[in-house]
């Protein structure tokens, strides 16, 4: 994601590379749009892999508005297109039914695989057997352990009015915290969001190894 086979991309959408810098192995220039929960990580894997590939995250907030996240993905894909080799998608389906597969198939582009983000993390298998194990399961990455204020209590109105608590967790019965680089700040993050939300936290200790094989066959397979 960057203008160096090393050197970290911007991780705006709007990212100023020209597309003269950017080279994926072979000298192709490569664009990877990503969710916003994913592109930090994302950015930390191409630099440390050394792939010469520029990340354009898409807001993060749109997982909270999933309707809206293939438009977004077509759009900008469109434009990168014009000057980029290849494109690629690091979103899962995200709740959009299939509709980032009906962008991809549209311009010839590929994704990520899985039905959620989580599952870049966790596998979908494991993911899927927590919700069978307990139905009531409250996933959590890292980026919304940091951004847990922001993106869920305020955009849910909790911080105004907190009565609502029950009407949108109430069915919930425990938090999984899938964490990456945990460490004492985010614990203590992780456990306020839980305390938040009245649940108790179980951590999963995962890792990026499942977003970085995800990586690793959507751009260099």
């Amino acid at each position: 994601m960057s203008s160096s086979p090393t050197a970290l991309t911007s991780t705006t959408a709007s990212s100023s590379s020209s597309p003269s810098e950017v080279a994926a192995p072979g000298g192709r220039r490569v664009a990877l749009i990503a969710c916003g929960a994913l592109s930090q990580p994302a950015a930390q894997i191409v630099e440390r892999r050394g792939w010469r590939v520029d990340v354009h995250p898409l807001p993060p907030l749109l997982h909270n508005r999933p309707q809206r996240i293939a438009a977004a993905v077509r759009s900008l894909a469109e434009r990168l297109l014009t000057t980029y080799d290849d494109v690629a998608v690091g979103y899962a389906d995200c709740g959009t039914y299939g509709g980032v597969d009906e962008v991809c198939d549209d311009l010839g582009i590929k994704r990520i695989p899985g039905l959620t983000c989580y599952d870049m993390f966790a596998t979908g298998e494991r993911v899927q057997a927590w919700f069978e194990e307990q139905p009531g399961t409250y996933l959590l990455t890292d980026f919304l352990v940091r951004s847990f204020e922001r993106t869920v209590v305020r955009e849910l109105g909790l911080d105004r009015w907190p009565e609502l608590r029950d009407d949108y967790f109430g069915r919930y019965t425990r938090v999984v915290w899938l964490a990456q680089e945990p460490d004492d700040e985010l614990r203590a993050l992780a456990q306020a969001a839980a305390d938040r939300v009245g649940l108790p936290l179980t951590v999963v200790e995962t890792g990026h190894q499942g977003l970085e094989r995800a990586l690793e066959a959507l751009l260099l397979g």
